[in-house]
């Protein structure tokens, strides 16, 4: 696209999941830099900054602060980042993933996030140009973790898993089969109050011929993901936007490693790489300029750069 001005451009990073702890590894195996994720954060706004009056805003897909972190810094720890995402000179436009709800609950989190919410869940929109849409689900709308241990949404989520996972500890795939691999505590669903504000949302970007990006903490499409990493109920978030031709791409974070994409409908999936995986020195962030006929992520060093064509 030399040559060509995008209509507008905005920042991307996932999974910061900082702790003032030593560096360890995933279950499994994967080294984790907790403090050094703090840098890539930095040095992502520091290059944001340096675009000059380019990027309109930042999305951040979720998991600013790890599990790890003890639950007496939790607070404090997730300040911190907001503090340095608060140095970008544009709106962040943040989402929640199952590492910033193991740290502090929903009511906590989401005023320091800047998230709207209704009742508590943390899904929204908003439109950069008129030409485009920006959706952000809530993939932890039906979770065992971050509402309150009485609340119907937790209990729907521990039935829901009783029913779908045999194992005593929820967060084992042992024995699960294939895409049933999702069925794990560390993930959640799409509720049936936001699949009907979802389809609602689409019908009217329909309607005023708006594209749609789609963006989620927990990934969409088995394509561009670990099984094990899958929203609950991906298939019916997917079988919504399938029913329209207006969502061109689905962002997310979750699965670590990264991965693209395209459905069978002709939609993207960019699941981006994680900033706690690189090791010091190394980075994983990026911006994405856009295009009325595609999206071109300019990802830097362990974010790979992907073009995302929109089928005509």
């Amino acid at each position: 696209m030399q040559g060509k001005q995008p209509l507008f451009s905005f920042g991307v990073i996932s999974d910061v999941q900082y702790a003032d702890i030593p560096d360890g590894r995933s279950y499994l195996g994967v080294p984790r830099y907790y403090r050094h994720s703090m840098l890539v954060l930095q040095r992502a706004v520091t290059n944001w900054n340096n675009q000059g009056t380019k990027l309109k805003f930042a999305v951040n897909l979720g998991d600013i602060v790890d599990g790890y972190c003890p639950k007496e810094d939790s607070l404090n720890a997730v300040e911190k980042v907001v503090s340095e995402f608060e140095k970008f000179n544009g709106c962040v436009h943040h989402m929640i993933g199952n590492h910033c709800l193991y740290n502090l609950p929903r009511k906590d989190l989401l005023p320091l996030l800047k998230i709207p919410t209704l009742d508590g869940s943390a899904y929204y929109d908003f439109s950069p140009t008129p030409e485009y849409r920006f959706v952000v689900l809530d993939g932890y709308d039906i979770s065992a973790i971050g509402w309150p241990h009485d609340h119907p949404k937790t209990l729907q989520a521990l039935k829901f898993l009783q029913d779908k996972n045999p194992n005593t500890d929820k967060n084992s795939p042992a024995g699960l089969v294939g895409l049933e691999r999702r069925f794990l505590k560390f993930n959640g669903g799409i509720s049936q109050g936001q699949l009907k504000w979802l389809d609602e949302i689409l019908q009217d970007a329909t309607h005023k011929k708006q594209k749609v990006v789609v963006c989620c903490h927990l990934p969409l499409d088995p394509g561009a993901s670990s099984k094990t990493a899958l929203c609950w109920n991906y298939d019916e978030v997917m079988e919504i936007i399938h029913r329209y031709d207006c969502v061109k791409v689905c962002l997310a974070g979750h699965d670590h490693k990264g991965g693209h994409s395209i459905d069978s409908h002709g939609v993207h999936h960019r699941v981006l790489e994680a900033a706690l995986e690189c090791p010091p020195g190394s980075d994983a962030f990026g911006y994405v300029d856009v295009y009325d006929d595609r999206l071109c992520l300019l990802g830097m060093d362990r974010m790979c750069s992907t073009e995302m064509v929109f089928n005509s």
